[in-house]
Parts: C-alpha cells; structure tokens; sequence
C-alpha cells in the first residue's frame, strides 16, 4: 500500500494549507469584495449576475478543489495516526460537510441565484431583486458561516493533535 516516498507531513502540510487559504479566500469574498461590489451599487447593474455567476463559478471551482485536498489530507492524516482517536470521527464528519457545503454552493445555489437574477429583456430597465432573491443569499451566507466553522473547527483540531514537524522528522 505505501510507496517509497510517501510521507504523511505531506498531506498535513496539503491539508493546512488547502483549509487555510479555502477560508481565507472565503472570508475575502465575503466580507470584503461583495460588500464592496453592494456597495457601489453594481447589483443594480444589467451584468451584475453574469459577472457574480462568472467570479463565483471559478471560486466555487476553487472552494471544490480545496475541499476534495482537505477532505484527502485529513483521511491520509488520521489512516497514518491510528492512535490518535480522539474527535478523529468528528472531523472527518465536518470535512465530508465542508465537501457537501462546497457542492451545494457550485451546483445548486450559484446557478439558481445566477438565473433569478439574469434580465432576459434587455429593452427593459433593471428591476429589482427577484423575491426570492434575498433568500438565496441568506442561504449561500448561512452555508458560509457553516464553512467557516466547520473549517476552523477541523484546523483546530489538527493543529492541535499532530504535531508541526521539526528538523528531527
């Protein structure tokens, strides 16, 4: 099963950093360059859904990405550290959730706020928001904080019970 140069620093350093750049990346969008973007009044603007499907297609392909190499890492990390059992099961639970939180968001929700917000009459002015609209982005924020959480909670943990690697290892 194991090959000659697999280490499992390797996939502990892969899924730290896969964890910590997905929620950071996260937290960026989120809380800087959305409300931003609100901000300025680009809602209002007839290529506002295009422009949010495009930038959030690409994240959420990014966000998938990130969630398969921590979901791998942590299953790698905990297979290689069979004594360390402690909350392993919870982990591994919230990792599988942030995978499931990532599809969510890249196949059900973007494109379904995607279409409730594209004009398709483009004689007409720009209405407002869909109805439904709002909450969509109550859903897409709640599975944000949800990712965020989930996402610490799992850092946490593995900072916690493997230790950082030093000169001897």
């Amino acid at each position: 099963m194991y090959s000659s140069n697999f280490h499992p620093r390797r996939w502990q350093t892969i899924l730290l950093f896969a964890l910590g750049f997905w929620l950071s990346a996260s937290v960026l969008l989120d809380f800087v360059v959305m409300p931003s973007l609100y901000a300025a009044g680009m809602m209002k603007t007839t290529g506002f859904a295009s422009a949010g499907y495009s930038l959030f297609w690409l994240f959420n392909r990014v966000e998938l990405v990130c969630a398969g190499l921590a979901l791998t890492g942590l299953l790698v990390t905990c297979k290689n550290n069979p004594d360390r059992d402690r909350g392993r099961n919870t982990v591994i639970i919230l990792s599988v959730s942030l995978m499931a939180i990532a599809l969510t968001q890249a196949f059900v929700l973007t494109p379904q706020m995607s279409a409730m917000g594209a004009q398709l009459n483009l004689l007409e002015p720009v209405a407002s928001a869909a109805s439904g609209m709002n909450q969509m982005h109550m859903a897409y924020f709640g599975l944000e904080m949800l990712k965020l959480v989930a996402g610490g909670t799992v850092m946490y943990w593995c900072y916690r019970h493997f230790p950082p690697m030093t000169a001897s290892n």
